[in-house]
């Protein structure tokens, strides 16, 4: 119950900060809808849809549009008298992409997958959102950026996870640790400006 109400809020968060990028593009009401939800629910959509798990979560809950929708309306309100508290929003962020990073990596247990397509899909779940915004809304995708640590983090998180319950840590806990693993690395890349190394092509000069 507990993580099924922490979905919702992950759910939540990444609703406004797909409202808040469809306000700085200036889309319409319609738009800012629609990229609140494809925010919200892209990555579990996708995660759904290549392990043939049906119906789709949202489907088969839709309760998950509500709260999606209730969250961008109110954004919408919020921002019409004050300005969005960044800052909170990119701690709520990484707390989200470490619960959806988890939990998707659980679903992906639950089929009895390699340990490398559980880290995919979990990785997928946490992420996909955002590229499906980011590519909607012409930008290039936030885990594609130069040096941003944020996929990275899910990947760490997960692998974590999976170690600690290969040692034989109750699942619970190591849910916990990994999540946790997760969100620290996503909140000290975004407070001391940690990247990755970045990669260029040498320049020999042309010949």
């Amino acid at each position: 119950m507990i993580f099924y109400l922490l979905e919702l809020l992950g759910v939540a968060v990444f609703a406004v900060s797909g409202a808040l990028a469809a306000g700085r593009k200036s889309l319409d009401l319609l738009g800012v809808f629609v990229i609140a939800v494809v925010t919200a629910i892209g990555g579990g959509t996708l995660r759904d849809v290549l392990l043939d798990r049906h119906p789709i979560f949202w489907i088969e809950n839709p309760l998950y549009l509500i709260v999606i929708l209730i969250a961008a309306a109110l954004t919408l309100v919020y921002t019409q008298f004050r300005q969005p508290p960044n800052r909170a929003l990119l701690i709520a962020d990484a707390l989200g992409l470490a619960l959806f990073a988890i939990s998707g990596a659980q679903l992906a247990e639950q089929a009895n997958l390699p340990a490398i397509i559980v880290v995919l899909m979990g990785t997928i779940t946490g992420v996909a959102g955002g590229v499906i915004r980011d590519v909607i809304l012409a930008e290039i995708p936030l885990i594609l950026r130069r040096g941003n640590i944020y996929a990275t983090a899910a990947i760490a998180g997960i692998i974590v996870y999976l170690i600690l319950q290969g040692i034989g840590v109750n699942r619970s806990i190591a849910s916990l640790v990994g999540m946790t693993a997760i969100a620290t690395l996503r909140l000290i890349a975004i407070t001391w400006g940690i990247t990755l190394p970045v990669y260029s092509l040498p320049n020999h000069g042309e010949e």
